[in-house]
């Protein structure tokens, strides 16, 4: 994966994408194989200030204020106090900064959450189903953020089973049942298939796999 890149991990459930992703960040047993993150091993304790993690469920203490929680996750990977005024900013959470949350709606919540991925400027940013069960409003202005991080250098790799998000991405990754089906650009993959939208290009690979 380039540096600076957004890369879209994309697939029905059950296909794998938790599975590779948490084999990336070094958390999964994997049966064969090896992966290798910023030239290391996966999970090596060199990259855990280098690589941020943001699960499908809100990966923070509920009984935590919002500045608690992103000063104690800061802790962990040794980033400065400022560090955490900078991603309160980031995330658009300043009014909420001394709520505990527990009392914040899912959106919000969710937001912590990659927060708490962010502190410390990771350089590799894995995102498991970010958007997921968020409003419409708050998707895109997280895709933005997303973007705002790609073009400051970050990496990053977003899973998600909503195929309209892949036009947001810079490459993509079209995983079933535990293969990769594609590895293409959005419009590399249109090219490819034929079809007019990723949807559609996903169903055309499945056809032609099971053609073959």
């Amino acid at each position: 994966m380039p540096r600076g890149q957004v890369v879209g991990l994309l697939g029905p459930n059950g296909g794998g994408k938790t599975t590779l992703l948490r084999s990336i960040v070094g958390v999964q047993i994997i049966a064969g194989g090896t992966v290798a993150v910023l030239g290391e091993p996966a999970g090596s304790p060199s990259l855990r200030s280098r690589v941020g993690y943001v699960t499908q469920e809100a990966s923070v203490y509920a009984d935590l204020t919002v500045r608690a929680n992103l000063n104690y996750f800061a802790a962990l990977v040794g980033a400065p106090r400022a560090d955490v005024d900078r991603v309160i900013e980031v995330v658009d959470l300043g009014a909420e900064v001394d709520s505990r949350v527990d009392r914040l709606s899912g959106g919000q919540r969710s937001r912590v959450s990659l927060g708490a991925a962010l502190v410390g400027s990771p350089e590799l940013l894995i995102l498991d189903e970010p958007t997921v069960a968020l409003d419409p409003v708050l998707r895109r202005d997280l895709w933005a953020l997303f973007r705002r991080l790609a073009e400051e250098g970050t990496t990053l790799l977003v899973s998600s089973h909503v195929m309209d998000e892949a036009t947001r991405c810079d490459r993509l990754l079209l995983l079933r049942e535990g293969r990769l089906l594609a590895d293409d650009s959005p419009d590399g993959l249109l090219a490819r298939t034929g079809a007019a939208n990723a949807e559609e290009a996903f169903f055309a690979l499945i056809e032609a796999e099971a053609a073959a």
